[in-house]
């Protein structure tokens, strides 16, 4: 889609609102973690098992999430990173899509483990454990975002 764009501006413009409408995703998925994890710490797991809709929405949103990342947002800002060839926002890309890739796994764990249960003996445990990985993962996300987008700001006319 993006690659059919005739200027600079028009093209990574559009990344900005490939940007935008990921980190609205983000937010999404932070206020419905925020959430489930204040009926927990309200003790309110039983009702999290009789109404299962928050916990599978939060797996289902944490899926979109990393999903869009890999398959969308990654893929255009390293395009973007090439086709003005910063080879140090390149290289310092890839030492934070190791970081990323860390926290996939568990994440993915968390929705495997979540999606289809109503045993949450250990959700407040994995719930803390998923915190941390999405936020070890926003940092690194929000690194990129700025060493290969918002660093090229200038040079788009």
């Amino acid at each position: 889609m993006l690659e059919n764009c005739k200027s600079a501006k028009e093209r990574w413009g559009g990344v900005s609102n490939i940007i935008d409408r990921w980190l609205q995703e983000r937010q999404d998925l932070l206020v419905q973690y925020c959430a489930l994890s204040s009926h927990l710490e309200d003790n309110e797991a039983e009702e999290l098992i009789e109404n299962g809709k928050d916990l599978k929405s939060l797996c289902q949103i944490l899926v979109d999430y990393i999903s869009a990342g890999h398959f969308e947002v990654y893929d255009q800002l390293l395009k973007e990173g090439r086709e003005f060839e910063d080879d140090e926002a390149l290289k310092e890309a890839g030492k934070l899509f190791t970081t990323v890739d860390s926290t996939t796994e568990l994440i993915l764990d968390f929705n495997d483990k979540y999606l289809e249960t109503d045993d949450l003996e250990a959700i407040t445990v994995d719930l803390s454990q998923l915190g941390e990985s999405l936020a070890t993962r926003f940092e690194a996300e929000d690194r990129m975002i700025a060493v290969l987008h918002i660093a090229h700001k200038d040079l788009v006319t």
